[in-house]
């Protein structure tokens, strides 16, 4: 087993930061999705017809669980795991979870108020059905950030640690 970082291994550190993004991305998504159910479940009530223009407002904040369900899934493989995970040194893992924490951070964030923001725009489908193009617009400048949270962690994953790690031979 290579040296620690902090106490920990690399695999312990990697698994830490994969293991908040995917908490993170899903909390918030689930925290989001709730805001707005709440809120279509209310407009349903009296006009069920509105179910599937409303359906996009009401999924559009899980898109950051599976942000963080990615991220998770990328770090095994930045990982090495066909060379024993036991080869990561410990300031290489740290380095993972480092490169996770957008994702964990921003994707909690903005899953919640992309569920805010959607609660915002429902009524606007509610009382003008052709309206929901531009009231998916509205929660969809949010995703903005989410996005660009996951290209960062990418970025950092196989840009700036992978080809590190790669050339120590590990």
């Amino acid at each position: 087993m290579n040296a620690t970082f902090g106490g920990l291994s690399g695999v312990h550190w990697a698994v830490l930061g994969a293991a908040l993004a995917v908490i993170g991305g899903g909390t918030g998504s689930a925290m989001g999705i709730t805001y707005i159910a709440n809120v279509a479940g209310g407009i349903l009530v009296d006009m069920p017809d509105l179910f599937g223009p409303l359906l996009p407002l009401v999924v559009i904040p899980g898109t950051q669980g599976i942000y963080g369900f990615i991220t998770g899934v990328v770090v095994a493989f930045v990982m090495k795991p066909g060379s024993g995970w036991g080869a990561l040194p410990g300031w290489v893992g740290f380095q993972i979870f480092l490169a996770c924490l957008p994702v964990a951070f921003v994707c909690c964030t903005s899953a919640i108020y992309q569920g805010l923001t959607s609660v915002g725009a429902a009524p606007m489908v509610a009382k003008r059905r052709e309206e929901m193009g531009r009231a998916l617009v509205l929660p969809a400048l949010v995703e903005t950030y989410a996005v660009l949270s996951l290209i960062v962690t990418i970025i950092y994953l196989f840009v700036v640690i992978k080809p590190l790690y790669g050339t120590l031979g590990i």
